[in-house]
């Protein structure tokens, strides 16, 4: 049997556990991130979807900090962010999707942000999302994160990406193909 179970997406009971406790320690230090949601809540919506557990762990995995963000009442699910201060380090020196990683002749990222997102189970940040973050806390303030681009802007061959620097968020526009060491993205889940 494999050691890690990936292949599956889903994860051994022992790896479940120790993710649970790294999320609660997690949800206890950052309280201001979520009041008013109770962790016991969470944890049971959680323990009753394993792949959501896999996708966690992923998140976990790459750097992204997951935490519970919000609780959507009409849909009864609760909204985890990457919280890591800074983009995730295990996502980083990536495109925005496929079509922008094929689009290069050399030098080709190891993977692009839309794609690396949709193997993890995980949807890449709006700018909505974004901002809502940046007003829970400081993030991106020396790297930056792509963020789901508009259609509009991706057929002309562009893509967006935020960051915060001197206590503002500010939205930018790169080509879909490129990529930089201080850029990755930042997801989010709903359990």
């Amino acid at each position: 049997m494999s050691k890690n179970n990936s292949t599956k997406k889903e994860l051994w009971p022992k790896q479940q556990e120790d993710l649970l406790n790294i999320l609660e320690a997690r949800f206890a230090k950052n309280n201001s991130l979520h009041k008013g949601i109770e962790w016991n809540k969470v944890k049971a919506k959680l323990r009753a979807n394993s792949g959501k557990l896999w996708s966690l762990n992923e998140m976990e995995k790459t750097g992204g900090e997951p935490d519970v963000v919000s609780y959507d009442i009409k849909a009864g699910e609760y909204i985890f962010y990457d919280c890591s201060t800074e983009s995730p380090a295990g996502r980083r020196s990536i495109c925005y999707d496929r079509e922008a990683w094929e689009s290069r002749k050399e030098f080709k990222p190891k993977s692009s942000a839309e794609e690396m997102a949709a193997t993890m189970g995980i949807e890449l940040l709006t700018e909505e999302e974004y901002r809502a973050l940046q007003k829970l806390g400081k993030f991106d303030t020396k790297t930056s994160s792509w963020v789901k681009a508009p259609i509009e802007i991706r057929e002309l061959g562009g893509a967006i990406f935020c960051d915060c620097r001197f206590d503002r968020v500010f939205v930018y526009h790169n080509g879909a193909e490129s990529y930089y060491a201080g850029r990755a993205f930042r997801g989010s889940l709903r359990v």
